[in-house]
């Protein structure tokens, strides 16, 4: 079984479950936050949102600098309205998901880069990088998410199975 059909079925799952969360961002609470070193909600749930695009810079180039020197730094993406937070990350889901589907084995071996200001963070094999720092990296927020929304007393979707908001 070629690598993009084996990946497939997980990016499809992690993403409809991270799109359910996402769901249920309330609208009007971006600033709060729950200890004064972390993201705010609204920062929190556009990272979430923009994650997946990070699967198709993946597969398109061979790195990214995300701070470029001389060059303006990627903004980060901000919650604004459910409607439009959903919006973007369904683009970047589809987005990704086309660039995984059509990836040969080969194109998963090349060698990608991040940096930032021109200082390298790490190189690994795309399919390393698709696997840790797009989808491992997704859910990881997506359940500090979950901690926010619970904080916030808003029912939490289940990821695996049903949350105690669904029993």
């Amino acid at each position: 079984m070629a690598i993009a059909q084996s990946l497939l079925p997980e990016f499809d799952h992690e993403m409809a479950t991270t799109r359910r969360m996402l769901a249920a961002v309330p609208e009007g609470k971006n600033d709060w936050k729950p200890h004064p070193k972390s993201m705010t909600l609204g920062r929190l749930a556009g990272h979430v949102a923009e994650l997946p695009g990070w699967g198709e810079a993946t597969m398109e180039g061979t790195e990214l600098d995300f701070a470029p020197v001389g060059g303006p730094p990627i903004q980060p993406a901000l919650f604004t309205t459910r409607e439009d937070t959903l919006r973007t990350f369904d683009q970047n889901v589809a987005k990704s998901r086309a660039a995984i589907a059509k990836a040969t084995d080969a194109e998963f071996m090349v060698p990608w880069t991040l940096k930032a200001g021109g200082h390298t963070i790490f190189t690994m094999p795309r399919i390393a990088v698709v696997k840790s720092f797009m989808l491992n990296h997704t859910i990881h927020h997506r359940a500090q998410l979950g901690v926010y929304l619970r904080l916030n007393d808003v029912p939490v979707p289940g990821c695996y199975g049903p949350s105690a908001d669904e029993r």
